[in-house]
């Protein structure tokens, strides 16, 4: 069990946590959630004993082993396997009492407790953790030091879900993941035997991997049982709740202040004047939820979409040394409205992938045509590296727009969803969600027809990453998209390609056959780290060029009128909303009734008949909208 008791932090003189308690019981699975800067990694380090409260406590039943992943990749010269075996400290010593241990009763004891922790089967479950987050046996022999951070920090996570902790903390466990791992973690947990506290900001490890969820908010901390989903839920009947509890109090007091400014003067009336007087003085305010804006993601629209296909690629080949190319056989188009997200494991060659697509790599075999005029947008999470340290927003944006006036280099700015007050702060300085919205707002400052995002979650929380789920769904153009966001990927691309085995191919089926897959133990091809004894992934079956254009063709064709319905009923609910509200305006005047009690009742009638007819568009945009995407889900 984990109490945490009154308990108050706060960092650089800023208060976290408020006197805040909680109790998880012994096997709990809970998502610690919160907005970005809220607390949840300092209450991480007080429960790890890394930081001191300012007041409160945090214990929990003695001998308990807690476990949380390394702060530093290891890079030892030490074969993989063995730093994972190493995590489990407990065995590790076993074995080495075990070679020198004389005394016959200690050396049965020896053994009685390494067959209590089965370290018999240590190095198989060592390998089945390494395995399953991308390492194949031959990766799992060599040293940790040939691999780069990102591949490192999954042998840190590797060791500590191998050590088996009484309390495992994990936070943003996903963010050098990819989908595969992420799957595979998400697996993993919901069947760990001991009790878990993630923070995380992917909706479907928090939907299927834990059983309830703390939501650090205000410097308190909430518990509600449920997943994600029926947390969010919850959240949002308590908001009404106490909306409605507010506005009750403030109707009551109202009541009772007029009453004491009517009758404080009357003799007869006094003594109920200050009886309600002290009934205002004990009527606290409710405290309310307070809900934290979230500036939306924008993603300017292109002037002018070119016909498709806008990339055509005809037997191509592309890698970094001639040669010697990562990837082969590429017979693909991509069109004005498509929607793609690269599937298969990190070193399967998805940014290469990406980068070709986006010319910044160009093909050493085939040919690839480009629509004239196409622009295309690059976003990957390495580039925050490659923002000028000491520039402000406002700078990097005036180096794109050298000739504008200053106020709209700031509009832009502030489209891209940085405050006022962070407009001239330095990039160093900047939060890693502000500096992601930095690098997607330049990166489609001139409006592209092609957006290719590599990994935009890793700094982004729960509500600014729905926020770019529906800017991606409003932006018009093409999207490619690499994410180990099963959410982002599932709200908001149409078609999954699978990059693996050397080539990209189109997948046949859905991301819930791919789990399937991926969690019965194939991988999709190889990669950096593994790739050895994996079975084939199942795609569908090719289809000639011309047999995809035409099908093309006849879908948009098909589906036109569908969109142009919806278009006119959307112009036509946006007027109606426009005239009620005017008829409210003129009808909120109280003037009017004593004045023109006709011209009342006929703005009254009108409003009445406007309403109608508002009800009867949106129920006709309702069925024509699930009847378009009806037809784009059977596609």
């Amino acid at each position: 069990m984990l109490q945490i008791t009154d308990l108050t932090a706060r960092v650089a003189g800023r208060l976290l946590i408020d006197h805040a308690s909680l109790t998880l019981p012994t096997g709990t699975k809970a998502g610690l959630v919160g907005r970005n800067g809220a607390g949840k990694s300092t209450l991480f380090r007080i429960i790890t004993g890394d930081l001191s409260p300012e007041t409160g406590s945090v214990s929990f039943p003695k001998n308990t082993r807690l476990g949380q992943v390394a702060q530093e990749a290891p890079g030892t010269e030490e074969s993989l396997i063995e730093i994972v075996l190493k995590a489990d400290s407990e065995r590790l010593a076993l074995l080495q009492e075990a070679e020198t241990a004389s005394d016959p009763t200690r050396i049965a004891d020896i053994h009685t407790r390494l067959a209590d922790i089965e370290s018999h089967s240590a190095e198989a479950r060592a390998s089945a953790i390494l395995s399953g987050l991308g390492f194949d046996m031959a990766a799992q022999a060599r040293p940790a030091s040939s691999f780069s951070g990102g591949w490192r920090m999954r042998v840190a996570l590797a060791a500590v879900l191998f050590s088996r902790p009484d309390l495992l903390l994990l936070d943003e466990p996903t963010n050098y993941l990819d989908l595969e791992g992420t799957l595979w973690l998400e697996n993993f947990v919901q069947r760990y035997p001991y009790t878990v506290l993630v923070i995380s900001h992917d909706r479907d490890v928090l939907n299927n991997a834990v059983s309830s969820i703390v939501h650090l908010d205000q410097q308190k901390l909430n518990f509600y049982r449920g997943d994600y989903d029926q947390f969010a839920r919850q959240r949002a009947e308590k908001l009404e709740l106490l909306q409605k509890s507010i506005a009750k109090q403030d109707a009551a007091r109202k009541h009772m202040e007029s009453f004491v400014e009517r009758f404080r003067a009357k003799a007869s009336k006094a003594r109920q004047a200050q009886s309600r007087l002290k009934a205002l003085e004990k009527m606290g305010p409710i405290q309310s939820i307070v809900e934290e804006h979230v500036t939306p993601f924008v993603f300017p629209a292109p002037e002018k979409q070119p016909a498709s296909p806008i990339i055509r690629m005809e037997n191509v080949a592309v890698g970094y040394q001639p040669g010697r190319p990562i990837l082969t056989s590429l017979d693909l188009r991509i069109d004005t409205d498509d929607r793609i997200a690269l599937l298969g494991q990190n070193g399967n060659g998805k940014s290469t992938f990406a980068k070709l697509v986006a010319d910044r790599l160009k093909e050493q075999a085939g040919t690839i045509t480009r629509a004239p005029g196409l622009k295309i947008a690059f976003f990957a999470q390495h580039q925050i590296d490659d923002l000028r340290p000491a520039e402000s927003a406002v700078q990097h944006v005036r180096r794109q727009m050298p000739e504008a006036p200053e106020a709209k280099v700031r509009a832009k700015v502030a489209q891209m969803g940085l405050p006022t007050a962070k407009m001239d702060t330095a990039a160093e300085k900047l939060s890693g969600g502000e500096k992601a919205r930095l690098l997607m707002g330049l990166a489609t400052l001139d409006a592209p027809n092609l957006l290719i995002l590599d990994e935009p979650t890793n700094h982004l929380d729960i509500e600014a990453r729905q926020s770019l789920v529906h800017a991606l769904n409003d932006y018009p153009g093409a999207v490619i998209l690499i994410s180990h966001d099963r959410h982002m990927v599932e709200a908001t691309m149409d078609r999954l390609w699978i990059v693996g085995d050397g080539t990209v191919s189109r997948y046949d089926g859905d991301l819930e056959d791919y789990k399937k897959l991926i969690l019965s133990g194939s991988r999709s091809g190889g990669g950096a780290a593994g790739g050895a004894g994996t079975e084939p992934v199942q795609i569908e079956p090719q289809v000639s060029k011309v047999d995809q254009r035409r099908q093309a063709a006849e879908r948009r064709e098909a589906l036109k009128p569908l969109k142009k319905k919806i278009s006119q009923l959307e112009i036509q609910i946006s007027r109606l909303q426009k005239t009620i509200a005017d008829y409210d305006e003129k009808l909120a005047d109280p003037a009017l009734y004593a004045k023109d009690p006709a011209r009342a009742t006929s703005l009254n009638k009108q409003r009445a008949d406007a309403a109608k007819t508002l009800a009867s568009c949106e129920e006709d945009w309702l069925g024509l909208t699930e009847e378009h995407d009806a037809a784009m889900a059977a596609e």
